[in-house]
C-alpha cells in the first residue's frame, strides 16, 4: 500500500513538474514577443526622430531604409527588410507613447546638442512610467504591447485609432490568433459593432463563431 502511495505521489510530481516546465516555456516565448515588440517600436522611434533632422532631403525616407537595411542584415542577419523597418517606422507612428529616458538615452542626447544630424527625441502621447530592465527597456513599455509583431503589423494598417484600439483589445480579450484578428478585420467587425444596438451582443457572436 504505501509502494502504491509512492508511485501516486511521484506521479503527481511528475506532472507538477512537467506543468511547470510548459507554462514556464509559454511564459518565455511571451516574454522574447514583448521585448522583440518593444524593440521594433524603439527601433521605428529612433527612425522617425533620425528622418526629422534630414526631412530636407528628397526621398530621404526611402533612402535612410534601404541603407539602413543593407547595414543591419549585413550585422545582423535576415529580419531587417526595407519593408519590415518602414512596418516599425509605422508601429511608433500608429503607437505614439512616451517613456523615460534610461540613462545611455541621456547620454545620446547630450550628444545631439553637439552634432548636427544626430538623433533628437520629442515628446509625445501618453506617458509611461520609469520601471527600467537590465536593457534599458521598460516593463511598462513591453506591457503596452502585449501581442505579438505579427498582430501589430496587421493593427498599423488600420488608419483610425479608434478603429484601432478596437481590434487591439479584441484580440486580447479573446487571445485571437493573428488569422483569427484578420478575419474579423475582413468581416468588418469594427463597423458591424458601430451601427448595431446590441454591440456586445454581436462581439460576443464574434468570438463565438472564431471559437467554433
Amino acid at each position: 500500500m504505501k509502494k502504491l502511495t509512492k508511485t501516486q505521489n511521484y506521479s503527481r510530481l511528475i506532472t507538477d513538474l512537467a506543468s511547470l516546465i510548459e507554462q514556464g516555456r509559454k511564459t518565455a516565448v511571451r516574454y522574447v514577443n514583448t521585448v522583440l515588440v518593444a524593440t521594433y517600436w524603439l527601433i521605428g522611434r529612433r527612425i522617425v526622430e533620425y528622418e526629422q533632422k534630414g526631412k530636407e532631403r528628397a526621398g530621404y525616407g526611402e533612402e535612410l531604409l534601404q541603407k539602413l537595411s543593407q547595414d543591419l542584415n549585413r550585422r545582423f542577419g535576415r529580419g531587417f527588410s526595407p519593408d519590415n523597418l518602414e512596418a516599425m517606422r509605422r508601429f511608433y507612428l500608429s503607437y505614439p507613447v512616451e517613456i523615460s529616458e534610461t540613462p545611455s538615452r541621456k547620454l545620446l542626447s547630450e550628444k545631439s546638442e553637439v552634432a548636427p544630424g544626430e538623433l533628437s527625441y520629442p515628446k509625445m502621447g501618453k506617458n509611461i512610467q520609469k520601471i527600467q530592465t537590465v536593457s534599458g527597456i521598460s516593463e511598462a513599455l513591453m506591457r503596452k504591447f502585449p501581442l505579438s509583431w505579427s498582430h501589430y503589423r496587421l493593427l498599423i494598417r488600420i488608419n483610425e485609432p479608434l478603429k484601432r484600439e478596437f481590434y487591439e483589445a479584441e484580440s486580447i480579450r479573446g487571445n485571437w490568433s493573428v488569422r483569427q484578428l484578420d478575419r474579423q478585420i475582413q468581416s468588418m467587425l469594427y463597423e458591424r459593432t458601430a451601427l448595431s444596438k446590441r454591440k456586445l451582443a454581436v462581439i460576443a457572436k464574434a468570438h463565438e463563431n472564431l471559437s467554433l
